[in-house]
């Protein structure tokens, strides 16, 4: 992938790993008035949001040089 593709693909990822914490406060607040919270699902959109935060970190490291020192 070329600096531009991989920009955009940061992009992307960073818009979902917002969209996954709202979700995921969604579902906490929508927990607190019904007195039922899906831990299961809560967990899932965490290992997920993990996973792409994993993802955006590398796609950085790609994109900013190295500087030695």
């Amino acid at each position: 992938m070329n600096e531009q593709e991989l920009t955009k693909r940061l992009e992307y990822l960073r818009s979902e790993h917002r969209d996954l914490d709202a979700a995921i406060a969604a579902l906490l607040e929508a927990g607190e008035t019904s007195g039922f919270v899906d831990q299961l699902q809560i967990a899932r959109l965490k290992k997920r949001k993990l996973r792409l935060k994993d993802q955006i970190a590398i796609i950085e490291d790609n994109l900013v040089p190295d500087i030695i020192a």
